[in-house]
């Protein structure tokens, strides 16, 4: 019996979302100013596996078309966790980071050509040259905790992208790069952090892979998670590392770490976020949330 962790096509279940969300993405109307700053965003990207569900998909391009089509992305993800501060290289079309292991081959195969991003390192360089300076990489591409969600979210790579390193694992100073980046939301940009709520892969059974199966350990840090966000209380988000179900929850500390860069692009980082995405994937929380 196949599913999405041994799906009969590798990311076909991608391939039939893709004949639909193809031309609703082309018909998806553009940010403008009138608009106003668009959210912050804080998702969970799945690994290449989301390609191969579905549901999540559905989920992940309903809450995009809830949005203006931005006119540029600027993404944290968890699998990026280098200082000084760096850039991805902006050159349209830079070849991706296929940062996993033991996949089908296909997955080695998906591109995700995105425009030119030049304007957008501009932007990001000069809101930080004052204070912590982000540097160019010279050929980095996105890795997978960018290109797989924005495959789903924009499917015709029509949106220009750069990614931002995490150059620091203290909650504190990556709110305070959140909110040097915060204006960056009012000329279109969409600021998103990439990583996933729970992430013990180490503490995963058999049962974890069956519908419904949520390790305690991840339903314990996510119902702590959920109350600390719905009453904004970042200070105890901050603490996460004497969280219930931890260390088990988060065995290393970077996907749960872009949390942080959207909160404190927030306007007011206390103020309760607004929960899109929720429920579990093979008993790991798919918690995500925007923040304005």
């Amino acid at each position: 019996m196949h599913s999405i962790f041994d799906p009969l096509v590798p990311a076909g279940a991608y391939d039939e979302f893709a004949k639909s969300a193809g031309p609703a993405s082309a018909d998806h109307r553009a940010w403008t100013e009138g608009d106003g700053p668009l959210p912050a965003l804080f998702i969970g990207h799945g690994a290449p596996p989301l390609l191969d569900d579905p549901e999540w998909m559905i989920q992940l391009a309903a809450w995009t078309h809830q949005l203006p089509k931005p006119k540029s992305v600027l993404i944290v993800s968890a699998h990026w966790e280098t200082a000084p501060l760096m850039l991805s290289a902006p050159a349209a079309g830079t070849p991706l980071v296929y940062d996993f292991a033991g996949f089908q081959p296909r997955y080695y195969t998906l591109t995700y050509p995105t425009p030119d991003a030049s304007a957008l390192a501009a932007q990001v360089r000069k809101l930080m040259a004052d204070t912590q300076p982000a540097h160019q990489h010279p050929s980095r591409g996105l890795d997978h905790g960018a290109w797989v969600p924005l495959k789903v979210m924009y499917p015709l790579a029509d949106v220009p992208v750069l990614q931002l390193s995490i150059p620091t694992q203290n909650p504190a100073r990556l709110l305070s790069l959140g909110e040097r980046l915060r204006p960056l939301r009012e000329s279109g940009v969409l600021i998103i952090g990439s990583g996933f709520l729970t992430h013990g892969l180490p503490f995963l059974t058999r049962d974890d892979f069956t519908a419904g199966h949520v390790p305690g350990w991840s339903a314990d840090f996510d119902l702590w998670a959920a109350d600390a966000l719905e009453r904004g209380d970042v200070e105890t988000l901050a603490g996460f590392r004497k969280a219930p179900g931890m260390p088990y929850a988060h065995p290393t500390a970077d996907h749960f770490l872009p949390l942080f860069v959207t909160l404190g692009a927030a306007e007011d980082p206390g103020k309760p976020v607004d929960t899109v995405i929720d429920g579990y994937w093979m008993g790991l929380a798919k918690r995500s949330f925007q923040v304005s």
